[in-house]
This record gives C-alpha cells, sequence and structure tokens, in this order.
C-alpha cells in the first residue's frame, strides 16, 4: 500500500473519531424551553416582570406541564397586569387530577386550556406554568395575566375554608410581588362573562368579601430574612 494512500486513511479515521465524539457530547445536551424557571429572572425572554421578590413564596409542588401547542405554549408573558381566579367545574377533583388533565392535552388535542397554579381541596398548590410564561385560561387576556384555577367539592363552585385560606395567601403574595392591588383581582367572568368562578359571581358579597381578604393579608404577609453577614 502506497504511503499516500496510508496517510489518507489515517486522516478519515481520525475524522470519524473526532465526528464520533461530537455526536456523543451533543446527545447528552437538551434545549432548554423558553422560561422554563419558575420564577421570572432578569435575561429571560419576557423580561423581569418582579416588583419585589422579597416576600416569603407560599408553599407549593412544582409540577410544570410540558411544552405543547396546547396547554404550555412556552411563550412569554407581556406583563403581569391582572390575577384571574378561575374554578374547575368539576366537583370533588383535585390539584394533581387537573394539573394532569391540562399536561394530558398534549396528546388528547380535546381542547387548549391550562393555568399557572390550581389550589385544591386540602389546600395543595400546584404549579403547572412558570409565572413568566403564557397559560391558556383567559381567552384575550392569556398575555397579561396569571391564572388560578381553584378547586371545589360541591356543583355550586363554593371554595371550602382551607381552599380559601390558601387561595387569599397565594393571591396576597401574588400580588405583592408583582406590585399589584388586591383589585387588581378578576374573575373569568370578569374577561368573557363566562359564570365563572361560578359562586363568586352568582355571589358578589362573596367576591368583594375575597378582594378584602386578600388586601387584608397583604398589610402583613411576611418578608424572607434577611441575608446575613
Amino acid at each position: 500500500m502506497k504511503k499516500s494512500t496510508k496517510v489518507l486513511l489515517v486522516i478519515i479515521g481520525v475524522c470519524l473519531i473526532v465526528l464520533i465524539i461530537l455526536q456523543i457530547f451533543f446527545s447528552g445536551q437538551t434545549a432548554e424551553p423558553v422560561n422554563a424557571e419558575v420564577q421570572t429572572t432578569a435575561g429571560t425572554a419576557g423580561g423581569n416582570l418582579i416588583k419585589d421578590d422579597s416576600y416569603v413564596w407560599p408553599e407549593l409542588t412544582v409540577d410544570l406541564l410540558d411544552i405543547n401547542p396546547y396547554s404550555r405554549p412556552g411563550t412569554a408573558l407581556s406583563a403581569v397586569n391582572n390575577i384571574v381566579i378561575h374554578y374547575v367545574a368539576n366537583p370533588g377533583s383535585s390539584a394533581k387530577a387537573n394539573r394532569d388533565y391540562f399536561n394530558g392535552l398534549a396528546t388528547s388535542h380535546l381542547t387548549s386550556a391550562s393555568a399557572h397554579m390550581v389550589v385544591g381541596l386540602e389546600g395543595e398548590i400546584v404549579q403547572c406554568i412558570p409565572l413568566n410564561e403564557v397559560a391558556y385560561a383567559s381567552n384575550d387576556r392569556n398575555n397579561d395575566t396569571i391564572a388560578i384555577e381553584v378547586c371545589h367539592p360541591e356543583a355550586d363552585g363554593k371554595f371550602t375554608p382551607t381552599t380559601y385560606d390558601t387561595l387569599t395567601n397565594l393571591c396576597a403574595w401574588l400580588c405583592l410581588r408583582y406590585g399589584l392591588p388586591a383589585d387588581a383581582l378578576i374573575r373569568h367572568y370578569d374577561v368573557t362573562g363566562k359564570n365563572c368562578p361560578k359562586y363568586y359571581v352568582e355571589h358578589e358579597d362573596a367576591w368583594e368579601q375575597l378582594k378584602s381578604d386578600v388586601a387584608a393579608k397583604m398589610q402583613n404577609y411576611p418578608k424572607q430574612n434577611a441575608p446575613v453577614g
């Protein structure tokens, strides 16, 4: 075999080895979805929407939906101007069950729906969408609102005391975090006229009381401990 042929074969062999190494390296890298962070941070798409992040985070379970066109498009919020309250309209269902329903829309294609948070019957909170991404919940207000779905035991849509307490705490925190007054809380009804959240549309006094309770909690909401040293 000629010397030039041997050199050529060696070069080809080296190139193949380099290609294999590169393929192994890049196959281990996964692309991060836009705004995958649970909380908005400067530098992510959509910018830094937070006005004050010094308040104690509520206890919650982060169980983000998969990126998909039906429930989590991965689109950045343009702003946070309101917090929209919904009811799940499925009496007795849990926060986890509603989260899983939203995630399942990626394959069922039944509709487009989701929410940033779901508050459950036992006061649990499940986060489904990062707070700097769009959720499919509030129609033409999806781009500038955070949506909360709330579970309820009966068809009338009234929240249990435990669920109500968690919801008002969560709303107080969100309002403080984004520099909003309690009056920035709105219902799905206020966006589209839909009877949602049912009990708090049909009982206007209960809705006004909910906003008043949120405003009261905002007055004494705890801040995080100052860093030591």
